[in-house]
């Protein structure tokens, strides 16, 4: 049993197609904020994007890898099959007519665990849930593309993995990564961190053995998932707990923004540990985030190639309208 215990979640990362279809999609439809422009550091060519709130604290973020002509994937078990935002309760009819308006493929809201949910897919078709929480004291980001303060989506709200059984996948979560056992309901059950709250401020991992069909890692799928430490001697520690446990776990990586480790769960999901700093405030101002390409130092010396093989982004506040 690991004497650790995440505080909720960092960020989930996730595979795109077009970027500039990513880019308008995440800041012009959901409001949120592109707080990062850089790129996937082990593989340079391609753009490596982050969204999240004003300063893109822990638990607000989404990340994509953007390949463009990437095929389409498959959800099923091995794999993160949704991504929930949390949205204020009163907001779910809102954010269900701004969707319509955009021609953006969503559900009718349903309820789901006693909370309401709107479930949409965006251009790539990954899954995203806007699930009405109660009690997240969150402000989000209501910055641009029309969507007010109101109504904002507050940041992360937990994630659903996809299992062929429970058991395994539960025991890592709660007897190496500290979480407790929520809900359980037949082939389902939920996880929550020590938020210090409710619950409701990305503190949730919900996991669900429904299917035994294996899913294809691509286009509109989710690449990982990252769970938040406070700081690099707690990263250290927990990486030493899970390598005597016989999880086969990375080194630290230096993700300029905080620093990793990354494994698997018994399932097959990718996990990662990330650190909640240095934030992305690091290498340029707070009011100027995501406004310019960014590259690690070990990477500065490859700019002008690197800048050369990415295709150019018109970024939320252009005057002309974003094309694809």
């Amino acid at each position: 049993m690991t004497d650790i215990a995440p505080s909720g979640l960092h960020h989930v990362t996730a595979i795109a197609a077009d970027p500039q279809e990513n880019v308008d999609f995440y800041t012009r439809v959901l409001g949120l904020r592109l707080v990062k422009q850089t790129v996937n550091f082990d593989s340079p060519d391609t753009y490596h994007l982050y969204y999240g709130d004003a300063a893109g604290s822990p638990s607000t973020i989404l990340t994509f890898f953007p390949w463009k002509g990437v095929p389409p994937g498959r959800n099923g078990a091995g794999l993160t099959t949704a991504t929930a935002f949390s949205v204020p309760p009163e907001s779910i009819g809102w954010w269900q007519n701004r969707l319509s308006g955009f021609g953006v493929d969503a559900d009718a809201p349903v309820d789901r665990d006693g909370a309401e949910v709107l479930t949409l897919r965006d251009p790539h078709g990954l899954v995203i849930d806007l699930v009405a929480a109660p009690g997240d004291a969150r402000s989000g980001w209501d910055g641009a593309a029309g969507v007010p303060a109101e109504h904002a989506v507050r940041g992360l709200h937990s994630v659903t993995l996809s299992e062929r059984q429970l058991e395994p996948t539960q025991r890592m979560l709660s007897e190496l990564l500290g979480m407790r056992l929520d809900v359980e309901s037949g082939d389902r059950a939920r996880f929550a961190m020590d938020d210090g709250g409710d619950g409701t401020a990305g503190a949730l991992v919900d996991v669900a053995a429904e299917t035994r069909t294996r899913g294809l890692q691509a286009g509109g799928t989710v690449h990982h998932v990252a769970f938040r430490a406070p700081d690099g001697p707690t990263q250290l520690r927990w990486r030493q707990q899970l390598l005597d446990a016989g999880v086969h776990v990375t080194e630290v990586l230096d993700r300029q923004y905080f620093t990793s480790i990354y494994f698997r769960e018994p399932g097959g999901v990718l996990f990662e540990i990330a650190t909640d700093q240095p934030g992305f405030a690091v290498d340029e101002p707070l009011l100027a985030l995501g406004r310019a390409l960014k590259l690690p130092p070990w990477l500065e010396p490859d700019r002008a190639q690197i800048a050369a093989a990415l295709p150019p982004l018109r970024l939320p506040d252009d005057p002309a309208p974003a094309t694809s």
